[in-house]
């Protein structure tokens, strides 16, 4: 009988993690984005604590900037990250709705002066 009491909490104590974990956007995230024709890796390693979210984006050549601006509420995730690239900063915007191991949204920039909306789908690593 104590086995079975035992494998019953056990189960119900992975199902309970499972779940919190599919509302909590902590973790190593992956995607890809196309600009001027050219593929780009990108990774975000993201920690939430409550609706707050703090972490670092990942782009070319390993480079690391800290995200900004960081909330997770009713599931969308949102934060900002401002990166430089031959001596001028952008500001890429990043928002989308975490579903398990994927966040699905868009991205926002302006460029050339216009404002520019990507799709977003990002992969949480194991």
């Amino acid at each position: 009988m104590n086995r079975i009491v035992s494998c019953a909490v056990i189960a119900a104590l992975v199902l309970i993690a499972g779940v919190l974990r599919a509302d909590d956007a902590t973790g190593t995230w992956k995607w890809t984005s196309t600009f001027n024709n050219n593929t780009v890796e990108s990774s975000a390693k993201l920690k939430q604590e409550g609706d707050k979210l703090t972490g670092v984006y990942i782009g070319r050549n390993n480079t690391e900037s800290p995200i900004e601006e960081g909330t997770v509420k009713d599931k969308v995730v949102s934060f900002k990250v401002v990166r430089e690239f031959n001596g001028n900063k952008f500001t890429i915007k990043y928002s989308g709705t975490l579903s398990g191991d994927t966040i699905k949204g868009k991205t926002s920039f302006d460029r050339d002066g216009q404002a520019q909306d990507r799709d977003w789908e990002a992969k949480r690593q194991k």
